[in-house]
């Protein structure tokens, strides 16, 4: 057996009656399409319901699968007295999803459990759904951190361990759309947020799955999205089969995205076992269709882009890397120019050996920040030691990240980033976010930040970031300086 079908749902708490008081009746198309959505999977008849929620247990660098028989939940953290849903967890489905995802390395798995009962991503679609059918057991999984290609594979292994325990499963994720689509909608409004529901909608009723993993990341923090990382953790449940879509509706009436479809696995495609974990697709190959293993065709992809950022670099990124690749493959740490190889140390401007200059060296990884190190002002003899220094702390000192490991390298995207001399200024008014980056100052505390970055629009954004980044507490007194950067990429 396999994924024989699936389902990409929002889960709006005003949709249940107790909860919404009336405004239920403003999303009657969303309403309509549940029920149309839990009729079909009483047909389609899984033994058990994979659920995928963005508010279930999440870690930057894991994905939490629930454990223990079952849980249960309902809808009082929204003020509302109602029906107490409950669920039966697939045990068994758990153990063997567990075990595959550890012999194949990707970071899954049941510790680090925060909270039993069952979380409105996963209350508002089961209340549907089990109006319809209830015999199936659940598997309920959170999204995390990690990077796209990552949350499809996990998709992947949850297709092997269906066809492992010949298992007939269906998936429900979970997710709303773009928060951003109305000034007076809970988050604002982002021009970003139409265009990504646009997009989302087209790429879900084409069953496009390749086109999920082709969103930035940048873009999707803008639109303020939801359930991406739900519904690629399902495409890569159908990765190389044929898959009929179909869309039910699409409203956004609070500022908020709402699209449901339905997912059909071709019957013929049967799911392959995953008595191999090792293998990088979980599917048998002789049953796979080549124009759908989106995940491979996505890779490629990839490594062309990659391929050809890395031949545009100039001698500030490219000395970065040499750098950093030194410091990961064989913890040898350079000191000047001696220690590059001929060509690049042939390749060295004038201004990387006879200036000083404050400098941050910034890695990007599937297009999410993967490092980013930095000095304010110079901390070294010359501009060319600061690159080297900082690239290397950017590799490994990050406290938010793990150090980069060797497999990483040829993954990562590299930006170095020469600072201007500060000047002090008055006011927000002598800020502009694309040209200058800001310094913020209270003593020994300092906060900095740079300039151009996605989803900082306005001065007053920019200032705010830097005051957290330098711990000052809003209200109190502060200077600030402005800079202008040189963006080496």
């Amino acid at each position: 057996m396999t994924v024989v079908s699936a389902y990409a749902v929002p889960h709006p708490p005003l949709i249940l009656p107790e909860v919404g008081k009336g405004q239920e009746k403003l999303i009657k198309d969303t309403v309509a399409a549940y029920e149309e959505a839990a009729r079909h999977m009483a047909l389609m008849q899984p033994e058990t319901v994979v659920l995928l929620s963005p508010h279930a247990t999440m870690y930057a660098d894991y994905f939490h699968i629930s454990p223990g028989a079952g849980a249960k939940g309902d809808m009082r953290a929204f003020g509302a007295k109602g029906p107490e849903t409950k669920v039966i967890y697939d045990q068994e489905f758990v153990g063997a999803l567990e075990a595959l995802a550890s012999r194949a390395g990707l970071p899954a798995g049941t510790l680090g459990e925060r909270e039993r009962s069952l979380d409105h991503g996963s209350v508002v679609p089961l209340r549907f759904f089990q109006q319809a059918y209830a015999d199936f057991q659940v598997v309920r999984i959170g999204v995390s951190g990690l990077s796209a290609p990552e949350h499809y594979r996990l998709g992947q292994y949850i297709a092997a361990v269906a066809g492992e325990l010949n298992r007939s499963a269906a998936i429900i994720a979970s997710g709303d759309l773009s928060h951003r689509l109305k000034s007076d909608g809970p988050y604002g409004f982002a021009p970003e947020g139409a265009e990504f529901d646009r997009r989302l909608m087209t790429a879900l009723e084409r069953a496009d799955f390749l086109e999920l993993l082709r969103f930035d990341p940048d873009f999707c923090e803008a639109a303020g999205e939801c359930g991406l990382r739900s519904f690629v953790i399902m495409a890569g449940a159908f990765d190389g089969r044929r898959v009929k879509a179909r869309r039910l509706s699409y409203e956004g009436p609070f500022g908020v995205g709402y699209g449901l479809c339905l997912f059909e696995g071709d019957p013929s495609d049967s799911s392959p076992s995953a008595a191999s974990p090792s293998a990088a697709s979980p599917s048998d190959p002789s049953r796979l269709d080549p124009s759908r293993q989106f995940l491979s065709i996505y890779e490629e992809e990839e490594q062309g882009a990659l391929a050809a950022i890395r031949e545009q670099e100039d001698v500030y990124v490219r000395t970065a890397r040499y750098a950093i690749e030194q410091y990961v493959g064989q913890r040898k740490r350079l000191r000047g120019r001696g220690d590059l190889p001929p060509a690049l140390a042939a390749a060295l401007t004038a201004e990387m050996e006879g200036s000083r200059a404050g400098t941050f060296v910034s890695l990007k990884k599937n297009g999410r920040l993967r490092g980013c190190i930095g000095t304010i002002g110079p901390t070294r003899p010359t501009l060319l030691e600061e690159i080297l220094h900082n690239a290397v702390s950017a590799c490994a000192e990050d406290p938010r990240f793990d150090p980069v490991e060797e497999q990483e390298l040829s993954q990562l995207v590299i930006n170095v980033d020469v600072l201007g001399e500060p000047e002090p200024i008055e006011t927000m008014a002598q800020l502009d976010v694309r040209r200058y980056g800001v310094i913020v100052s209270q003593g020994l505390r300092r906060g900095l930040l740079l300039p151009d970055l996605p989803g900082v629009d306005t001065p007053a954004r920019q200032v705010e970031i830097a005051l957290q980044k330098a711990g000052i507490k809003e209200g109190q007194p502060y200077k600030m300086e402005r800079f202008e950067v040189i963006r080496h990429k």
